[in-house]
């Protein structure tokens, strides 16, 4: 009976994981390796989301060293909200103003790529559609009745929900958003090919800022685990020795 109730405890996320619907998350292959991605991401973080949205744990001057800026690029490229490249990315945005504006204020982006994952924040990032029941003319597929704005409409153009009726088990018809469609379709494929590698770019660049010294942990863990596995066999060999009489 205990071993059954344990069973039940240990399952009950499980359950209640697969009960949860929602849209899939688009897979975002970033690599912290690519100086470029990260560029282009950090520049596009810089002109889209550093107006309402800090980065408090990040300081320009370690971005331009990491990523391969010069001082110049950075003061030029990414230094909008402060004149002194040691300041971290702060915003003069107080957050009463986000919440008069928004209905809450704009979270810090420091660590959200950790919190939130790289492909949650990729899925949203294309996803939002026009809803014009909302306050600012957008939802998400992501996150509903989101209060931020679609600010890379201009890159990516509007998209529109499409719907369809769909029958419950009793028989009620009920309109379902089965998928989202740009309104101008010129140049779709290039357009849609273009946005998606900047959304990668800007989420590559969020990756790294939630942990800039990630590619050195690993590589540095790799060492560690051959120096364990190594003294791992001097252990071993060194019990051999000291116990080898008492057998």
């Amino acid at each position: 009976m205990k071993r059954l109730i344990l069973a039940t405890i240990l399952l009950l996320p499980t359950l209640a994981f697969a009960s949860t619907e929602g849209p899939l998350l688009e897979q975002a292959h970033t690599d912290l390796n690519n100086k470029t991605s990260l560029q282009e991401g950090a520049k596009l973080f810089a002109n889209y989301c550093l107006g309402c949205h800090s980065a408090n744990y990040m300081r320009f001057e370690r971005i331009g060293k990491d990523l391969g800026f010069t001082e110049e690029e950075v003061k030029q490229s990414l230094m909008y909200t402060t004149d002194k490249i040691g300041e971290t990315m702060k915003i003069a945005l107080k957050p009463a103003d986000g919440i008069t504006w928004f209905g809450m204020a704009p979270p810090d982006l420091s660590v959200t790529a950790r919190s939130r994952g790289v492909n949650w924040l990729y899925t949203y990032l294309l996803t939002f559609y026009l809803d014009p029941k909302r306050p600012l003319g957008v939802n998400n597929l992501m996150f509903k009745d989101v209060a931020m704005p679609h600010v890379l409409w201009e890159r990516q153009g509007w998209q529109k929900p499409i719907y369809e009726t769909v029958k419950d088990a009793e028989g009620q018809e009920h309109q379902v958003l089965t998928k989202l469609e740009l309104v101008d379709k010129t140049n779709e494929k290039e357009r849609v090919e273009k946005y998606r590698q900047e959304v990668l770019n800007l989420v590559t660049f969020l990756e790294y800022m939630g942990e800039p010294t990630k590619l050195e942990r690993q590589r540095l863990g790799m060492w560690v685990l051959l120096y364990l596995f190594i003294f791992l066999i001097v252990a071993y060999l060194l019990k051999r020795e000291y116990w080898k009489d008492i057998h």
